[in-house]
């Protein structure tokens, strides 16, 4: 018979917090049932209803959206627009549908013309890809052959002639006003195109883009939900072939994400916290992976008790003692790296932070007070039918079950010849690497039309705008250029127009050359010559989505050669800023580069402390924190693969900052979980054998809890939008990664390579007897 498992020592902290939990938590069972009742009750908030789009969580005080705001002050009138309505029809519109379409606009712009435009709605302005009366072709010197002529009806020439596909009504709202009013001014406007002959296509823009993600997110949130509770049910219930571990895990599952998402939005509310709505599917995934992994490595512990002949209550306590403490740490470390997004200056990391880690915490805290208690109730019937269940509890020792006999070969075979150890760290190391390298070429986007899905209603008005002018019409970016007498300069800006016109990825430029506002208009007010002579701006409009990865790297070109086009056109010393959504994108992409560095060093720090106060040793905290690092580059690497050859430009700028922190947070809980494990059992042991106990035993726990993870950051994809679909690929690749490569093969080939030395500056780990 295999001689027993030597039981370490007792350890009289674990010990009395096993005791505590043990003999307390049916209190806390009770208080967590009051309290669910009561939140149900008195409706506490939750993400869903007090959190915002991202849009909100954009800093009003961005230079983007402060040069448009200092335009709209010294014009008097916006030239930005986030909606649009549009019209289209691939045959030919009627000329009746036009001429509707312009007297529409021109009900509204009479008050402005008038000088007193009537807000929410303060100005429409139709073009169309036709060429209106009166204006001569190529009106766009400089425009690319091809490229449709960009039309500005003036009033007198409202009713275009040729070939006319496509209006776009550009509805010029408050800059300041909600976004939902916003949307609303549009769907109000849109309702009045009801001709037949009208080939209305809907609202688009990223006013409606923004809000079609909510509603999405909210239509799939309970597909999440529901997909995720039936992957943790079934992958627990298949690690252990049990009836009640999974009804126990989802129990603590089920209450962490009800506590955390209440929790969430109490604590935005009351402290003014923008916490976007659409984190809720990463909260799902994160509540129920990250309490999965608790409640099976305490039932794991309760397993291996049981097998060794050990009664339902002995093991349970003894799970307790043997992994309290590393639950605890492990979440701890969780909860601290995904709160070091916090430390970003971009507001949309920093609402990230609290979210995610509020939800770790939350999961930690009732997994450690509800799991122990769950397992006291059910004694070894937690475990029927598995063998743990069957035969456990008998008094009578049973032979030790080796978890993973695969694990157990491979450890043997890594610590019985000298070669192994490297061979196979240098193997890891290098699949690693091999897929961090598509990160050389990664792009970033923002929030392109094409995240939606095919068909959507808001995706199918901008494809009828995009082939009717350009994929950028619907947002153009507008340049303010600010000096003494700029506005006076009509050939230099007539000159500026046709260089910029000119340029690559510019589909056409609006600006002075088109003409100005009626002369009845008061002198306060102008479309792109400054009243009092001082300011001067155009409308261009890019060849391409103006939130994507193409769209951003042309304005950032424009930015940098700035200086010698304005040189060369005769406006020297004259400044220029830029506003519209692909300059705020750009302002986002930028300060991520900014906050990268800065994110990742506190990350790091976080995890590495943690590491060390918990394994109180400097030299094996450096290299599990490497492969957390190698395992993050290689989730984003292939990510960036796979979704570019599916015609992607580029990841959502804020999924890898997302997918960073969690999986090198996460990677530091497996950290913790396998190498605690070690550790534990090289106080009675010298390291071979050591690694022959705990790896077996820990990979398994692992594997079952690295799966449930994996399933629910996977599901995170049911939500059909390309940031929750990129996020959902990388963190079940990244997981899946850490998991079986790392934690299996990785990291005991390093313990193994770098021996006792891991251990150091203590003695914790025995070179082999």
């Amino acid at each position: 018979m295999t001689p027993r498992e030597p039981v370490p020592p007792p350890r009289a902290l674990p010990v009395r917090a096993a005791a505590v939990v043990l003999t307390r938590g049916w209190w806390v069972l009770l208080v967590l049932a009051a309290a669910g009742v009561w939140a149900t009750v008195t409706s506490l908030p939750t993400l869903a209803t007090v959190g915002g789009g991202l849009s909100d969580v954009v800093g009003a005080d961005t230079p983007a959206v402060q040069t448009q705001i200092r335009a709209l002050q010294t014009f008097g009138l916006p030239l930005l627009t986030r909606t649009a309505v549009v019209q289209h029809d691939p045959a030919g519109l009627d000329p009746d549908a036009q001429t509707r379409a312009t007297l529409r606009a021109a009900e509204v712009d009479e008050p402005a013309y008038r000088g007193r435009p009537t807000p929410p709605l303060l100005f429409a302005l139709p073009v169309v890809d036709g060429v209106p009366r009166g204006l001569p072709p190529g009106l766009l010197p400089g425009s690319a052959p091809g490229v449709p002529t960009l039309g500005l009806p003036t009033p007198g020439q409202l009713i275009p002639t040729g070939p006319t596909t496509t209006i776009v009504t550009y509805l010029f709202t408050d800059p300041r006003a909600p976004t939902g009013v916003q949307e609303q001014v549009a769907a109000d406007y849109a309702a009045r195109i009801d001709q037949p002959g009208d080939h209305l296509l809907g609202v688009s823009g990223t006013v409606p883009l923004q809000s079609e993600q909510g509603r999405l997110v909210a239509d799939h949130l309970t597909e999440v939900e529901v997909g995720s509770v039936v992957a943790v049910g079934l992958v627990v219930a298949l690690a252990f072939r049990s009836v009640l571990a999974p009804v126990v895990t989802l129990v603590a599952a089920g209450t962490s994400y009800v506590v955390a998402d209440h929790l969430t939005g109490t604590v935005a509310q009351a402290f003014g916290i923008s916490a976007p709505g659409q984190l809720e599917p990463v909260l799902v995934a994160l509540a129920l992976g990250v309490s999965t992994d608790y409640a099976v490595l305490f039932l794991s512990g309760m397993a291996r008790r049981l097998r060794r002949g050990e009664d339902g209550r002995a093991a349970t306590r003894g799970a307790v003692e043997d992994y309290l403490a590393i639950v605890v740490v492990a979440g701890l470390t969780v909860a601290a790296g995904v709160a070091a997004l916090s430390v970003a200056r971009t507001e949309l990391f920093r609402a990230f932070g609290p979210g995610l880690a509020l939800t770790v915490l939350a999961s930690l805290v009732v997994s450690v007070l509800v799991v122990p208690p769950l397992m006291t109730l059910c004694g070894r019937a937690v475990l029927w039918p598995g063998r743990a269940g069957r035969h456990g509890g008998t008094g009578t020792p049973q032979p030790a079950v080796e978890p993973d006999r695969g694990r157990s070969r491979f450890v043997r075979l890594v610590t019985g010849r000298r070669w192994v150890a490297p061979a196979a760290a240098v193997s890891a190391l290098a699949v690693l690497a091999v897929c961090a390298l598509p990160l050389a070429s990664l792009r970033e986007a923002v929030s392109p039309m094409d995240s939606l899905p095919a068909g959507n209603p808001v995706r199918v008005a901008w494809e009828g705008a995009a082939e009717g002018f350009a994929p950028g019409v619907l947002s153009p970016t507008e340049l303010l250029l600010t000096g003494p007498d700029v506005a006076t300069r009509r050939d230099a800006l007539a000159q500026l127009q046709r260089e910029l016109a000119g340029r690559p990825g510019v589909a056409g430029v609006l600006g002075p050359v088109q003409g100005r506002l009626p002369d009845p208009v008061p002198d306060r007010y102008a479309l792109f010559l400054g009243p009092r002579g001082d300011a001067a701006r155009f409308l261009v409009v890019l060849d391409a989505d103006p939130l994507g990865a193409t769209a951003v790297e042309t304005l950032r070109s424009l930015q940098r050669d700035m200086p010698g086009l304005l040189s060369t056109a005769g406006l020297g010393g004259v400044s220029t800023a830029y506003a519209g959504d692909t300059a705020l994108g750009l302002g986002l992409v930028e300060s991520a580069h900014a906050d990268l560095v800065r994110v990742a060093v506190v990350v790091a720090a976080v995890e590495l402390l943690l590491l060390v106060l918990f394994l109180r040793s400097l030299v094996a905290p450096l290299y599990l924190l490497a492969c957390s690092v190698l395992v993050v580059g290689s989730a984003l690497g292939l990510t960036s693969l796979v979704f570019g050859s599916l015609g992607q430009e580029g990841l959502i700028f804020f999924v890898p900052f997302a997918v960073g922190a969690l999986l090198a947070s996460l990677g530091s809980d497996y950290n913790i979980f396998g190498v605690g494990d070690v550790w534990q059992a090289a106080r009675s042991r010298p390291l071979g054998d050591a690694l022959a106990v705990a790896i077996p035993r820990s990979t398994r726990a692992i594997g079952a809890a690295g799966v449930t993870l994996a399933a629910s950051f996977g599901l995170v994809a049911l939500v059909p939008l390309a940031p929750f679909q990129e996020l959902a690929f990388a963190m079940t690749v990244g997981v899946l990664l850490d998991t079986f490569l790392v934690r299996a093969f990785l990291v005991p080939a390093l313990i193994w390579w770098v021996g006792p030395v891991s251990a150091w500056p203590s003695r914790r780990l025995r070179a082999p007897s």
